[in-house]
């Protein structure tokens, strides 16, 4: 799809954030059509700019009056109603949101990206991307203290959202934050997130049902909050199940595809291997049935394989991943809500109130699990050789 090509090429530094902000504004304008009119189609058929199209709107003197009737024609021939909830901020097409990311998982800042570009379509705000690589604390506090200067709120994404060095840069400079997949709760930002200690348990509850007892994990990047809570649901499953955590089986994951690749060869290459792996994200899952293929392991015959998040990488492999899914995209235009209204309690003198909203998961059953065929496994094609 268009909107994950977005994804992916912003995601590599391939778009500049006006760049796809116009691409994503032409998906949305073409899937949509019979819905509502933007700002952006009635300026693009006007021949001018939006900020000339909300001057109109609102009753500016500056405008040239042939170029003010011009306006008023496309809105009259497009039925163009203005957002409210945009009017409501001062000046919808300057009220600009930052999403700030450097997250190592692509098909996970895909889904991201175009979720909150279609939220910032819809609600006629511009939304700015911003990359930062690894900065340290004085870094951070010099990057966010130069862009709050031209933003009126930020999203903050894994793993930006576990720094309080450069949440507390934006809350002192009274720009309302939303951290999204973050972990517990602090207090002085809003936070969206899933429960993923919850979503973890449920998993290997699953893996534990369909027979298995020797299951293997791979954790996530150690610096965000929701590697340690998915190990620790995994963890709280297999002793509720009276099973033990074998140290053996458990390997160091980044949330990058390379990553899962080498926590696979390790796990595959023991004497006795897991008859199950969890992975704890789809890139590394992907990884893991790669390297299963290669050793000549039948996936789910010889082993079974999970992950986390649900994104496009779960349906492009073969077989497709049972995984949990974390609604990336509705995070991101959940955040966006909670953004808009605290910019509208600044607006009117108000502090911004910080909550936290905890977005339901759920388990997506696909091919990629069985019972696991016996505990003295070997790979089916050495087996057959």
């Amino acid at each position: 799809m268009l909107e994950n090509e977005i994804g992916r090429r912003a995601a590599l530094g391939a778009l500049r954030p006006h760049e796809a902000a116009l691409m994503a504004n032409e998906v949305k304008s073409g899937r949509r059509k019979g819905t509502a009119v933007t700002i952006h189609e009635v300026a693009r058929r006007a021949g001018v700019s939006p900020m000339t199209v909300s001057r109109v709107i609102n009753g500016k003197s500056n405008v040239h009056e042939a170029t003010r009737a011009a306006v008023l024609r496309v809105v009259r021939d497009l039925n163009y109603t203005p957002n409210p909830a945009a009017r409501s901020l001062a000046g919808a097409e300057t009220t600009r949101v930052a999403l700030i990311y450097s997250n190592p998982s692509a098909s996970y800042l895909s889904e991201l990206l175009v979720g909150a570009l279609d939220g910032a379509h819809r609600k006629g705000v511009q939304l700015v991307l911003d990359r930062w690589g690894d900065l340290k604390p004085a870094g951070e506090r010099a990057a966010a203290r130069k862009l709050a200067r031209s933003i009126s709120g930020v999203i903050l994404p894994p793993p930006l959202c576990e720094s309080k060095t450069i949440s507390a840069e934006f809350v002192a400079a009274k720009i309302p934050v939303v951290a999204v997949a973050a972990g517990p709760f602090r207090g002085d930002v809003s936070c969206v997130r899933i429960d993923d200690f919850a979503a973890s348990k449920e998993m290997t509850e699953h893996l534990i049902r369909a027979g298995h007892t020797r299951i293997g994990f791979i954790k996530g990047h150690p610096n965000q909050t929701a590697s340690e809570r998915r190990f620790a649901g995994f963890r709280a499953a297999m002793e509720e199940a009276g099973l033990a955590v074998d140290p053996t089986l458990v390997q160091q994951g980044y949330f990058t595809y390379r990553s899962g690749l080498e926590a696979a060869e390790a796990l595959l290459a023991k004497k006795r291997p897991p008859t199950a792996i969890f992975a704890s994200n789809d890139d590394m899952a992907a990884a893991v049935i790669s390297v299963a293929h290669r050793k000549g392991f039948e996936v789910p015959r010889d082993l079974s394989v999970v992950g986390f998040d649900d994104t496009p990488t779960a349906t492009t492999v073969w077989p497709e991943l049972t995984t949990i899914r974390q609604p990336i995209s509705a995070m991101a235009e959940v955040a966006l809500e909670l953004l808009l209204r605290d910019m509208r309690r600044c607006k009117d003198g108000e502090p911004p109130l910080a909550v936290e909203h905890v977005v339901a998961h759920e388990l997506i059953v696909r091919d990629s699990v069985a019972p696991p065929r016996n505990e003295a496994r070997t790979p089916t094609r050495a087996s057959q050789a």
